[in-house]
Parts: structure tokens; C-alpha cells; sequence
């Protein structure tokens, strides 16, 4: 069985041009960065940043941030060479079926589809959460919740997933320029907050800089957090080490705890096909996108720490940066903030819709799922295919607690960022005279560096998550070899006579 087959580049770049099946360009560098923005910034830095502090890293919460930034901003740079060669819908599964073959590019396209789905359900379940909390704080007698019986749903979930999933599928222009105002929007908010949050720092704060370590039950807030067996890091239950909080493994945790903040470049990377001169706007659309990001992000790191005490914050059922304004006083920042993390939420589910739609879109293009899946409409995208998408989006976060399933996003997204840094070296000596309009510096040692780091953040989630995993993979290999094998292009012959008619250029 030829399971590690791979597509040449010329074969991918032809498919784009199959009838029926070809997504329209119209999306500039500017779409792409604020696509990134928009996914990255959501209700996460309003409260992911708090909650490594206070289970984690204490005030060293800035080094996790500044870790997993650098770490994900190398990675995504790898991304931006193969997007730069290669412009066509999948990201990195698209990526690896070039390089390390069809087995690890499926393995690849079904962690996007987990962690796509799963942050999908998770953010528009959240959006509803947040509605209401601000309909709540500014005094409106409003609730999207309803009962049927003793059934609960939340329609709000629906709501939003449905608006966005019809501005899909008239245009990825049009999602992009209603998802771009918002984000906007969110960026002026995150800045306000911080700006207003400096007044209340005290240096005294940041003392001890790095705590040090301690048993994890030590923490009254870190037992849902980072205590007992399951949940703690894998690499401590592999080695019988105790489960601790703060010190330096601490600062290590909390990257991988705050690496959620980061992911999205991969779905910038889906919409390459998509994108005007994808060979120059790919690249600086991911690079600009990513600076912004790391700013905010420490920023809000440094306010949130210098406001209140770590242990303070540790304290609490749900530490935020609106539990850092309630500690000092500063009640009305919670309005704001709460509008903030609303847009925030909104703006994260459309670009996830549009992830998952063409990750599944480029997968059917090639065989390994239903083809029927990847025929485009008039609009140029894939119509019908959304629809479903955001179909079962919106069933799964209106109708299950999802929230338990948050970590497979992380290990998804750090799963695929291992094997395009892999890639690179691999790409370079494979096909050296292919064009790159951008390249990755420091081959092969550097992208084998980025894999390093990535692995190791990933042993850093819990063994939980790891065991989940391990189960969903279990389901990919039974969908491949039963059905995805048999039926890929690759393997019937059909892409070999596709590439042997007119290969259309990337506009």
C-alpha cells in the first residue's frame, strides 16, 4: 500500500482549476492579517492571559506569552513559504500531502477538522454565554436561553453561526469586510482597556517576577486547573514527576495553556486560494497579522499582572482581566469588556467556519472524502458545503457541553504546525528549483528547531487530552483506509491526467 504517496506541486496548482471545483480570488494582504487578528483575538485575552497567571506562571505569564508567540510567529513563517509556493486551499494538509505523503497529510487534515469543529462549537457556545452576561451587566431583561420541556437550548449559537455562514457562502469578500469592521473594533477595545488598566499597576505586583515552584494542590484555584493525574502535563505523569505549579515549569505550562491565543494562522493559510497575488500578500498578511497579536497580547499580560497579585487573582472561581478591574475598583470596565469579548467571540467563529469549510473542501477535492463535497456554486465558494458546516457547528454547540473539548484545539493546531516546520527541509531538497517569493532563513535547523518546540508544548498538554487524541486518530485511520485510501485522485490516476492539461497560474 502506497500510503505515503505524494502529490507533486503541479498536480495541487492543477486542481485549482478544475471546473466546478475553483474558489474565487479576491482577498488582499489586509484581509488576511485582520483574518488573523480576528481569530487570535477573541474572549481569550480577556481571560487566558489571568488564568496562566494565576494556575501557572504568576507575573512570569509574560515570558509563557512570549514564548508561545515566538514559537507559533516561527512556525506560521513556515507556512508563509509554503502558502508562497504553493496558494491552494487545505493549509497544512495541503502542504504535507506534498512533502511527507497521503497518510500523514490525512492525519494532518483530520486534526484541522477536530480542532476547527471543536473551537467552532466551543466559541459560538461562548458568544451566547457572553451575550447574555453583557445584556445582564448593562440592565436589559433579555436571555437567548429557552426551555422546551425540561430541554434546555441556547439559540444563540445558531444565531451567529447562521449569519456568518450566509455571508460565506455569497462571498468570502463580503464575510471578510463585516468580520474586518468588528475586528477593528475589538483592536480599538483591547487598547482602550489596556491604556486605562496602566493607571492601576503597581510595580510591587510583579514581585516575585518567576515564583517559586510548588505542589499544584498548594494553589486553591488550580485544582480544576492543574491538579491530579489526568490533567496534569505529560511529560510530568511519563517521568512520575509531581504536579506542580509556578517556577520555571511553570513558565512552560503556561505557553502551552496560552499557545491557544496564537492559533489562527493556520486558517489564514486556507484562504490562500482565495487571495490576490497570493505570493506576496500571503506572507506579509500572515506577518503583520502576527506582530499585532503578540503586542496585544503581551500588553494585556503586563496590565492584567501588574493590577493585582497573582495569588489574588488565584483566588478566584474564573480569574479574567475584568476580575483584575473588579479588585481595584474599577467596576464599569466590565461593561467594556464584556462588549469587547462579544465581538471578540463573533469575529473568531467566522473565520473558523471558513477554516473548517476549506480544509474539508480541499480533502473532498482529492478523493480522501465524498466529492460532492467540494463543488462550488456562483459565488465562487463552496456552498453547500458551508451550509452543512455550519449545520453541524451550530447543533453541537447549541445542544452538547463542549467545553471539556477545548484542549484538542491546542494539540491540533500544534500537531500541524510540527509537520509543516518538518516539511520545509524536506520541500527544499525535494524540489530546491521550485520559486519561493518568501523564504524561511536558517534551513534545515531552524524549521527542525520550530518542530522541536511545537513537540514540546505539546507534551506539555494533558495526558487527558493526549488520551482524546489518541481516540480521535483511531477514528481518522478506520475513515481512511475504509473510504479516503481507495477513493483519492492520487491513487486512481486521475490527477496524473489532470496535470497533463494547462496548469493555471496563481493570480
Amino acid at each position: 500500500m502506497h500510503i505515503f504517496r505524494t502529490k507533486s506541486v503541479e498536480q495541487t496548482i492543477a486542481e485549482t482549476g478544475e471546473e466546478g471545483r475553483t474558489l474565487k480570488r479576491n482577498l488582499t494582504w489586509w484581509d488576511l492579517s485582520i483574518m488573523g487578528v480576528a481569530v487570535a483575538v477573541g474572549a481569550g485575552i480577556f481571560s487566558v492571559g489571568a488564568q496562566a497567571a494565576a494556575y501557572h506562571a504568576g507575573p512570569a505569564v509574560i515570558i509563557s506569552f512570549l514564548i508561545a508567540g515566538i514559537v507559533c510567529g516561527a512556525a506560521v513563517m513556515c507556512y508563509a513559504e509554503f502558502a508562497s509556493m504553493i496558494p491552494v486551499a487545505g493549509s497544512a494538509y495541503t502542504f504535507t500531502y506534498t512533502t511527507v505523503g497521503e497518510i500523514m497529510a490525512w492525519i494532518i487534515g483530520w486534526d484541522l477538522i477536530l480542532e476547527m469543529l471543536m473551537a467552532g462549537s466551543v466559541i459560538s457556545k461562548y458568544w451566547g454565554v457572553y451575550l447574555n452576561d453583557f445584556m445582564r451587566l448593562m440592565g436589559w431583561d433579555l436571555n437567548t436561553n429557552i426551555m422546551i420541556g425540561s430541554f434546555h437550548l441556547d439559540v444563540a449559537p445558531i444565531i451567529i453561526v447562521a449569519f456568518f455562514t450566509t455571508l460565506l457562502v455569497f462571498g468570502t469578500k463580503i464575510g471578510a469586510r463585516v468580520d474586518g469592521a468588528m475586528t477593528v473594533l475589538k483592536i480599538a477595545i483591547v487598547f482602550f482597556v489596556v491604556i486605562v488598566g496602566f493607571f492601576y499597576v503597581k510595580a510591587s505586583n510583579y514581585t516575585p517576577f518567576i515564583p517559586p515552584s510548588e505542589p499544584a494542590s498548594a494553589s486553591a484555584g488550580a485544582t480544576g486547573a492543574v491538579s491530579g493525574e489526568m490533567t496534569q502535563p505529560l511529560w510530568q505523569f511519563v517521568t512520575g514527576m509531581t504536579p506542580t505549579i509556578y517556577g520555571v515549569p511553570g513558565i512552560l505550562s503556561g505557553a502551552a495553556l496560552v499557545f491557544f491565543a496564537f492559533i489562527g494562522f493556520d486558517v489564514v493559510a486556507t484562504a490562500s486560494e482565495e487571495t490576490i497575488n497570493p505570493k506576496r500578500n500571503v506572507p506579509l498578511g500572515i506577518g503583520v497579522g502576527m506582530a499585532l497579536i503578540i503586542v496585544m497580547y503581551m500588553l494585556v499580560a503586563i496590565v492584567t499582572t501588574g493590577m493585582v497579585s497573582y495569588k489574588e487573582l488565584a483566588a478566584q472561581d474564573s480569574p479574567s482581566l475584568a476580575t483584575a478591574f473588579e479588585l481595584v475598583g474599577a467596576n464599569w470596565a466590565a461593561k467594556i469588556i464584556s462588549f469587547g469579548i462579544v465581538l471578540g467571540l463573533a469575529t473568531v467563529v467566522m473565520v473558523l467556519l471558513l477554516g473548517l469549510t476549506r480544509v474539508v473542501f480541499a480533502m473532498s477535492r482529492d478523493g480522501l472524502l465524498p466529492r460532492g463535497l467540494s463543488k462550488t456554486g456562483r459565488h465562487g465558494t463552496p456552498a453547500t458545503l458551508q451550509i452543512a458546516v455550519g449545520a453541524v457547528v451550530a447543533l453541537v454547540a447549541a445542544f452538547f457541553d463542549i467545553g471539556v473539548l477545548s484542549d484538542m484545539v491546542n494539540i491540533g493546531t500544534l500537531s500541524a504546525f510540527t509537520l509543516v516546520a518538518i516539511s520545509i527541509p524536506i520541500m527544499r531538497r525535494k524540489r530546491p528549483e521550485l520559486p519561493r517569493a518568501f523564504k524561511m532563513p536558517g534551513n534545515p535547523w531552524i524549521p527542525l528547531l520550530i518542530a522541536a518546540a511545537n513537540l514540546w508544548l505539546m507534551l506539555n498538554l494533558s495526558v487527558l487530552t493526549w488520551i482524546r487524541f489518541v481516540v480521535w486518530l483511531v477514528v481518522g485511520f478506520a475513515v481512511y483506509f475504509g473510504y479516503g485510501y481507495r477513493h483519492a485522485r492520487l491513487g486512481t490516476g486521475e490527477l496524473d491526467a489532470e496535470v497533463n492539461g494547462a496548469v493555471p497560474a496563481a493570480k
